[in-house]
């Protein structure tokens, strides 16, 4: 089930939508701490996100910048502003694209459809390197790990890990060669850094109902085997 995130703060028009996308089998997060949006989306890990302009504190372009820094999903744009500047400044600031309200939520929908099937579907799959270990598929120009058809974003820590562990699966990768794939120089890397990123990506894959998961081998390193 592919995860949306909706950041508006009129209300009436954000229960709309989520109640809309509902029914298309869709997961919908309302954002409501327009404060903290960053946190909030990142916990969630959408597939894609609907940005609104006019929020409180920061408008959503200072926001699209900002999410465009550790997220790589779709960012759809919903905004009254229709002036030309807006949307290029929109797109600019990383979102993929831009719907002027009002608009129908039936071509909201075709709009996320079209994202999610160009950056998750078949065609995708097709144009874009992987890593694959057995059902497990690791995308990597858009951090994605897929399952199942059941797909989780990544944060680049965590992919560069998975990286790892797919390509060597199922053996056994040592941490000095972890630390050194990801931070080049493991001398400068505290040791609980890689444990917290191991730990996430465990996360990532109970997320997905993978049946795998990343064992630690004592004194050696981590390896990624299928659950038995």
């Amino acid at each position: 089930m592919y995860k949306i995130s909706i950041i508006e703060d009129d209300t009436t028009l954000a229960s709309l939508m989520s109640q809309h996308l509902t029914k298309y089998n869709y997961d919908v997060q309302v954002v409501t701490a327009f404060q903290d949006i960053e946190e909030a989306v990142t916990q969630y890990q959408p597939h894609l996100i609907l940005l609104d302009i006019n929020l409180p504190y920061f408008d959503g372009f200072y926001w699209c910048r900002k999410l465009r820094q550790t997220l790589t999903c779709p960012i759809i744009i919903t905004s009254a502003r229709a002036a030309d500047a807006e949307q290029i400044m929109g797109i600019e600031s990383g979102a993929d694209d831009y719907i002027v309200k009002p608009f129908s939520l039936d071509v909201l929908v075709a709009k996320i459809s079209g994202h999610l099937r160009r950056i998750y579907g078949d065609y995708a799959a097709q144009q874009e390197r992987s890593v694959r270990y057995e059902g497990l598929i690791l995308y990597l120009e858009r951090l994605i790990l897929q399952y199942d058809n059941q797909a989780v974003a990544l944060m680049q820590k965590e992919s560069a890990l998975a990286q790892v562990l797919l390509s060597e699966a199922p053996k056994v990768v040592t941490r000095v060669t972890l630390l050194t794939k990801l931070w080049d120089d493991e001398s400068f890397v505290e040791e609980n850094t890689l444990n917290v990123n191991i730990a996430r990506l465990r996360k990532r894959l109970k997320e997905l109902q993978a049946p795998y998961h990343i064992e630690a081998v004592r004194g050696v390193g981590y390896k990624l085997k299928e659950l038995v």
